[in-house]
């Protein structure tokens, strides 16, 4: 399993945690008994779910704001794009991009590529695929419910938290936003039980986006001196 030097477990753990919760809304819903959780909050999530299910392909921009106890408010911008499983993250320090065989970690500043097989074993780094979030979700790894409605400039937000089921987790919930009248993901909220909170806020959504060929791959012939550090078995 990588390990990415220039992005904290956390910010790792919570851009792919972002990443599936835009897909979860493609899959089916998590496969725990509804009396363990809110069947308002299940009608919300059904809705916005048929709408994304028909998406292909999709491509967002979003803001990641980072706020850590006794630190300055960290603002970063990116973009995430998938198809199917395959998936490109792509932010101010580096781009993550997986082919459903192989993920590549693009550090920008280092200009060093770290290739790996796809779906790590162990999961205890913060490094997840979607794929893998998304397995453990359908597990009863997280409860949800819908908590409250709040307006924000002109649109009223539905707000549904997570809490996951493992007391060992680094989060102690995740709080998601959905404008029910447009029928989109408005933002994200990650609760970290050292203090820290991310907020993912979408600022543009683009479904059914033609992708261009090689966007989930890598090409280091586009990134002249790369050092590839190939950690496949």
């Amino acid at each position: 399993m990588p390990i990415i030097h220039t992005m904290s477990k956390s910010l790792i753990s919570f851009s792919f945690l972002s990443l599936f919760t835009l897909t979860l809304f493609a899959q089916n819903l998590p496969k725990v008994p509804v009396e363990q959780n809110d069947p308002e909050a299940k009608k919300v999530l059904d809705k916005i779910r048929k709408k994304y299910e028909g998406y292909k392909t999709f491509e967002a921009a979003f803001n990641l704001t980072i706020e850590v106890p006794g630190q300055a408010k960290d603002v970063q911008k990116g973009a995430i794009g998938q198809e199917g499983d395959k998936f490109r993250l792509d932010m101010s320090q580096q781009v993550i991009i997986n082919d459903t065989k192989t993920t590549w970690v693009y550090l920008k500043n280092n200009n060093e590529v770290q290739v790996n097989d796809s779906e790590p074993s162990g999961s205890d780094a913060g490094f997840l695929t979607p794929k893998e979030l998304l397995r453990r979700y359908q597990k009863g790894d997280f409860l949800y419910a819908l908590t409250d409605k709040v307006t924000q400039g002109t649109k009223v937000l539905t707000q549904i938290e997570f809490k996951p089921v493992d007391r060992k987790s680094e989060y102690s919930k995740i709080r998601l936003s959905i404008d029910e009248k447009a029928g989109t993901i408005e933002n994200i909220k990650a609760f970290s039980k050292d203090g820290s909170r991310y907020t993912f806020a979408i600022t543009r959504f683009s479904p059914n986006k033609a992708l261009a060929a090689g966007y989930f791959s890598f090409d280091a012939k586009q990134f002249p001196g790369v050092h590839v550090e190939d950690l496949r078995m």
